[in-house]
């Protein structure tokens, strides 16, 4: 089946859902799934949203499975209101499982960010620490025992470029120091998430699901399946590896109207993982 045939068959199908009257009451059902891994959100999908708006739309999704940025629970907020958002969104029946991107471009963000993820709850921090604070990280991930998933930004990013940057200076630290890999920063730099994904599975945490309009450094976001990352091999050799983190859709497209988009994407990726 060719990519425009699938994506009407099951991408749209999950679009349709959301925009149908009464939608806000019935979520996806979601099959018993034979893989080692979660379908996920990333909350800067609904930056625009309300804590209570990101809440609803990802339970309209039929997901469970959430990575908080600050916009939906402040890292300077005080440890009160912190563990009384983390409250909230369990108390949805969501799996608070990770925050971030968190910079770490100090010592001091450095402490912060593990705490604000221990008042949290939080087992896992997606980062993006200066190289200079890596001991300082290694430290509290122990002192903590939180683990820190290092996320890649592509072009003109001068810390991760790349996660083989990530991967060399962390290789021989302790093994809770792994990867965020966000395969469109990747194919924007000409690399391929799928071998990336095979050659660090051992570090590998967590994965930002998204589509790129080119794989060049001016790509742009657009709905899985509408753009040039061969989704479907991704997801095969996440299946291939075993790979037990999350796939946490990131959609960057549509800031001010994100659920169209973000369901269309989630459909196509579980109409392919039915497929496979």
């Amino acid at each position: 089946m060719d990519r425009k045939k699938f994506l009407k068959t099951a991408g749209l199908a999950g679009a349709n859902l959301m925009l149908v009257p009464g939608a806000n009451s019935a979520p996806f059902d979601v099959a018993s799934k034979p893989n080692t891994f979660d379908l996920g959100i990333a909350s800067y999908t609904f930056r625009s949203l309300s804590l209570d708006d990101t809440i609803a739309a990802v339970k309209r999704l039929g997901i469970t499975k959430l990575a908080l940025k600050s916009m939906h629970m402040p890292l300077d907020a005080s440890p009160e209101v912190i563990k009384a958002t983390a409250v909230k969104i369990r108390a949805a029946g969501l799996d608070l499982y990770g925050a971030g991107v968190i910079y770490m471009k100090t010592e001091q963000e450095v402490n912060g960010a593990f705490e604000y993820a221990r008042n949290a709850g939080i087992k896992m921090i997606v980062g993006v620490p200066n190289h200079e604070f890596l001991p300082l990280v290694e430290q509290k991930v122990k002192e903590y025992d939180i683990k820190l998933a290092i996320h890649n930004h592509g072009p003109g990013d001068d810390v991760y470029r790349s996660p083989t940057d990530a991967y060399d200076r962390i290789k021989n630290l302790d093994e809770r120091i792994g990867l965020c890999i966000d395969i469109g920063h990747v194919v924007r730099i000409k690399e391929d998430p799928s071998e990336l994904a095979k050659k660090y599975k051992d570090r590998l945490f967590d994965c930002h699901l998204k589509d790129e309009n080119k794989a060049e450094e001016d790509g742009t976001p657009v709905e899985i399946g509408r753009g040039v990352i061969d989704i479907p091999k991704f997801l095969k050799t996440m299946v291939k590896i075993r790979y037990t983190g999350n796939l946490s859709l990131e959609y960057e497209k549509d800031g001010n109207d994100p659920v169209p988009g973000t369901a269309e994407s989630i459909g196509y990726v579980r109409g392919v993982l039915k497929m496979i």
